[in-house]
């Protein structure tokens, strides 16, 4: 049997070519996102830690880290709506911070990184969606100054499009499901609308048409919303008192042998 340890990869190239080879039909998109932070710690310099950050209409979290560093650190933009995860993620540029106990761009933010055992980050943007206003951050976090030269900004700046990809793709599902539960809720309504009316027809001999807007005048008069009257029709029979316009205030209370709701009234 095979061991199931699968060794790190001994550069960034390498770590490369296994995010290729990987199949979207074996892994969550979450477990792809953990792949690439993963991967990126273990050939990056530093001892690092990383984390994906993503922003939904301007609202950060983060999606998978490597470590309870990258989680402090990441937590602690999110607390002041500012810091290099958060400038990255809404500029679509990569942030170098080289030292933080001596970087002025954000002094608040650097000092309680610094203090969580940061002293040197990357963060790499991530283009997800613009027309939705998702975007996110690839964020390299090392406990030692200056732990990022040139080739580790390049090797970095390289696993980015993985990071958008898979986040992309997380935040496509996650839209899709949202929308399959709207789409299903919106469904149930409507059948449960159908079936009111069918009540209101075969009881009053009412059209679809004059049957609907009963159930409207109904869910109006109730302060109600229209789906509950007709849940409430179906399971009861019982349908709230209807006032229509020109009936001088009597409510009409669907009696047996008329139509309620017609009369001269709607004729005036």
């Amino acid at each position: 049997m095979a061991s199931s340890h699968v060794p790190q990869p001994v550069n960034a190239t390498e770590a490369l070519e296994r995010l290729g080879r990987l199949s979207l039909r074996e892994l969550s998109m979450e477990s792809l996102l953990q792949t690439v932070a993963d991967l990126a710690k273990s050939v990056l310099p530093g001892n690092a830690e990383a984390s994906v950050s993503l922003l939904v209409k301007d609202i950060p979290t983060t999606v998978v880290s490597t470590g309870q560093l990258a989680l402090d650190v990441d937590e602690s933009q999110y607390e002041r709506d500012h810091g290099p995860c958060l400038h990255a993620a809404r500029t679509g540029e990569m942030v170098v911070i080289a030292d933080t106990r001596t970087d002025s761009r954000w002094p608040d933010y650097a000092r309680r990184a610094a203090e969580h055992g940061n002293l040197s980050s990357l963060s790499i943007p991530l283009l997800i969606d613009e027309d939705d206003r998702v975007s996110g951050a690839l964020n390299i976090y090392a406990p030692t100054p200056g732990a990022f030269d040139e080739d580790a900004r390049s090797a970095a700046r390289a696993f980015g499009p993985y990071a958008a990809v898979a986040a992309g793709n997380v935040r496509a599902y996650q839209s899709a499901r949202d929308r399959a539960d709207h789409l299903e809720a919106a469904m149930q309504s409507r059948a449960v609308i159908e079936q009111a009316k069918g009540v209101l027809i075969e009881r009053y001999k009412l059209t679809p048409d004059h049957a609907f807007r009963l159930l409207t005048l109904a869910s109006m008069n109730a302060n109600r919303k229209l789906r509950d009257v007709a849940d409430d029709l179906v399971r009861t029979g019982d349908l709230p008192a209807v006032t229509p316009r020109g009936n001088r205030g009597r409510p009409e209370s669907g009696q047996p042998g008329r139509r309620p709701g017609s009369g001269s009234a709607e004729h005036s």
